[in-house]
């Protein structure tokens, strides 16, 4: 057994003990439209790209800003984590495991989004094996790879002390508690190793995780279309990546507290400082905004300006203003003020935020490739097909599914780090 020295808290075993009625009929919600879309994938193979609304000069549409977006989700988690981790805020102990969960989540399905747009997917062990290095299309699968492998061992990392206590406490999870924990005992020199992993860890990640959404943006930047051709897009993308990544944690935590029971450890003041972080954020997405559109009106070139006056008065108006209302109007006015900024307040700003960044992702798509260059197919509108909706939900449905499924094998708030914290606070005192 191991010996902290500090009294064992139930509650955050409850995760892996309540298995009720509730989980079992979410889960199968959750298999149910992961099935829709795995069918209309199978659609899709079957028949072809043709099935769904991607045409000629649309070969981007849902899938690569559900690609765009998912990815971004995972970023919250990531930078969040280490970037709070290297600053030591004893704040983030609670919040941390959900964060790097996430990011692992989203990633994965992120990533698959990317395979689903191919079309040809047997295609890509040629990616590997010939791809050329001058295309940024193989530079996004190296940097995405190498994320999801960083992101997976920063996860792990500050797990193996939690296997080993569930090994000690779950018996009958005891042969696979036993193989993850790699015999972990507690002892100072394995804590002062696993800490010294974890800060390396937490280093790297933030190069890594800037670098992958850069890389993402340079897929479109790179490219001479109106619009896309932007040396803004690598650090606009970054940043709201954060945006929509913090927007995700926070929803996150609340539905972790209210489900779990977890308001001891998930209280007020984490959704406060997460919700500060979020109006900055908001400014920033304000800033790289006005900086992008203000240069393309200011330089007025035809072939910029058709995709922006799309986007602004044209038929993409509506999407544009209510990603203005999501991302900047409605969060800002919630969380200006202590007295809305509350937990109901900051998730309220979330969703709203995670609404917009969405459009904002698909106006970014979509919009440029109805007005390329030449003026052939400009009468051509993008309209998705149920194919895309349902394969769209499906990875939404993916990524809880997943999520619920850890919480249920390994412990959402990180056990030893919160028993190292009362154990420091009780120190402090001189009885």
């Amino acid at each position: 057994m191991i010996g902290y020295g500090v009294e064992e808290d139930a509650a955050l075993f409850q995760p892996l003990l309540r298995t009720g009625k509730g989980f079992f009929i979410l889960v199968t919600v959750l298999v149910i439209i992961i099935a829709a879309g795995a069918g209309a994938y199978l659609l899709q193979l079957q028949h072809g790209l043709g099935v769904t609304g991607l045409n000629e000069p649309v070969f981007w549409g849902l899938y690569i800003s559900n690609t765009v977006f998912f990815i971004a989700v995972s970023y919250g988690g990531t930078l969040t984590s280490a970037i709070l981790r290297l600053f030591n805020a004893e704040w983030r102990k609670p919040i941390t495991r959900a964060a790097e969960t996430i990011t692992v989540c989203a990633l994965v399905v992120g990533s698959l989004n990317i395979i689903i747009d191919m079309g040809r997917p047997d295609r890509i062990p040629l990616l590997i094996l010939r791809g050329r290095l001058r295309s940024p299309i193989l530079w996004d699968f190296y940097a995405i790879g190498l994320y999801l492998l960083c992101s997976a061992i920063y996860l792990y990392l500050p797990l193996i002390p939690d296997l080993a206590i569930l090994r000690d406490r779950f018996p009958g999870r005891k042969r696979l508690y036993s193989f993850l924990s790699l015999g972990w005992t507690g002892s100072e020199k394995q804590k002062r190793r696993l800490e010294r992993a974890i800060d390396v860890m937490a280093v790297l990640m933030i190069p890594i995780a800037i670098s992958v959404h850069t890389v993402l943006a340079w897929l479109f930047s790179m490219t001479t279309q109106p619009m896309w051709h932007s040396t803004i897009f690598g650090p606009y993308f970054v940043m709201g990546a954060v945006y929509s990544g913090v927007a995700t944690l926070i929803i996150t935590m609340a539905i972790l507290r209210r489900a779990f029971h977890l308001e001891e450890y998930l209280r007020p003041i984490h959704f406060n400082n997460l919700g500060l972080f979020l109006i900055v954020l908001a400014l920033a997405w304000l800033y790289f905004t006005v900086a992008e559109y203000l240069t393309t009106y200011y330089g007025n070139e035809p072939a910029h300006m058709a995709v922006l006056n799309a986007k602004i008065s044209g038929e993409f108006a509506p999407f544009f203003w209510l990603q203005v209302l999501f991302c900047l109007v409605i969060p800002f006015a919630i969380l200006v003020s202590s007295r809305t900024r509350t937990i109901v307040g900051t998730v309220i700003a979330s969703v709203a935020v995670n609404i917009g960044m969405w459009l904002e992702r698909f106006l970014i798509v979509v919009p440029t490739l109805t007005r390329p260059r030449v003026p052939y197919g400009w009468e051509i509108f993008y309209h998705p097909t149920f194919v895309e909706w349902a394969i769209m939900a499906a990875s939404a449905a993916a990524i809880i599914l997943m999520f619920v499924l850890f919480t249920k094998l390994f412990p959402i708030v990180s056990i030893w780090e919160m028993r190292e914290e009362d154990r420091n606070e009780t120190s402090n005192y001189p009885f």
